[in-house]
């Protein structure tokens, strides 16, 4: 009679956690994908970072790779009480106003250098996947593979971490319902696909209006002394940056001032752009807008722009790109 093996099971390797992980980019496309292999979630309106839990450390890190741990004490402080030893969730931080929608703006206040009623516990973590659990890559894994281990983990939750829920729905109705709840967009997401790092077709955002940041290259005042009359803007076409016009709302009374003292300290006289307006004050180009447009004009310019949210260039914030032919 054979004798029974006394080797015990080999326990498979563990994956080395990564230390950063590049994102998963979503393409803009005019209308929501259908078929049964596509969910739905909403867009957040905020900043992309990702959560990486280790023993004895929490590291919050920006799609551009830059730590701001210390930006979110609270997510970070929350994060350390979820049942992991080591993990990384991918999501949005973001400010909810008074109907629970995210608000970009009010989150550049909190975290900025203007005065801001908010602080920086009120921002809140929405996990929408799971990259790496407990020794284990979750990268390979198709998407619904990743959102059912990333689940029990944080749903339910009603701390700074949060589960940014999933939607089996038609997309076409759920974007018509997303836009008029006054929401950014929605974001459709492949459920068969690994995580794949950049912009690919597996994740795809639908956005209720047009919406795109530019480097602010100068301001213009306003007949209101101190106030803030239009932001002048620029987009990146090769190596330059090409005018495109002005924004001259989506800011209040007491913004308008706190932003012209802003970019009166980052005042220059060799502007960026060549800008053929008579009261046209140049700025350092450090600071980049998000606006909110209904189209382009035939020669170039932004259509009815608003201001939604100011962030600086070293925060890895996306300028609008103009094609070599435009």
């Amino acid at each position: 009679m054979a004798r029974a093996s006394s080797k015990k099971p080999r326990t498979p390797p563990l994956d080395p956690m990564p230390a950063r992980v590049d994102p998963c980019l979503a393409t803009l496309v005019d209308k929501p994908p259908k078929g049964p292999d596509w969910a739905y979630e909403v867009k957040w309106d905020g900043y992309r970072v990702a959560v990486y839990i280790e023993p004895g450390r929490v590291r919050i890190l920006t799609r551009g790779g830059y730590d701001w741990t210390g930006k979110f004490p609270s997510i970070a402080d929350d994060a350390r009480r979820l049942a992991v030893k080591t993990a990384i969730l991918d999501g949005e931080a973001v400010v909810l106003d008074d109907r629970g929608r995210s608000d970009f703006g009010t989150l550049q206040r909190a975290l900025g250098r203007l005065p801001s009623p908010y602080e920086a516990g009120a921002i809140v973590f929405y996990a929408f996947d799971l990259l790496y659990l407990d020794g284990r890559d979750l990268r390979r894994l198709p998407l619904r593979e990743r959102r059912r281990l990333l689940e029990p983990l944080v749903a339910g939750r009603q701390g700074a971490v949060r589960l940014s829920e999933e939607v089996q729905a038609d997309g076409d109705e759920f974007f018509r319902v997303a836009c008029a709840h006054g929401l950014e967009g929605i974001i459709a997401k492949h459920v068969e696909k690994p995580y794949r790092s950049g912009r690919g077709e597996w994740w795809r955002k639908i956005t209720c209006k047009r919406r795109d940041s530019f480097v602010i290259v100068g301001f213009e005042p306003s007949t209101v002394p101190g106030h803030l009359g239009r932001l002048l803007l620029a987009a990146r076409k090769g190596d330059d940056l090409v005018y495109v016009g002005g924004c001259g709302t989506g800011w209040s009374h007491e913004l308008s001032r706190e932003l012209r003292n802003l970019l009166e300290g980052i005042s220059t006289k060799t502007p960026a752009v060549i800008v053929k307006r008579k009261n046209a004050a140049f700025v350092e180009p450090v600071l980049v807008a998000e606006v909110e447009y209904r189209a382009w004009t035939d020669d170039g310019k932004l259509r009815h722009a608003s201001l939604k949210g100011i962030r600086e260039l070293e925060d890895d914030a996306t300028v609008f790109v103009l094609e070599p032919d435009e």
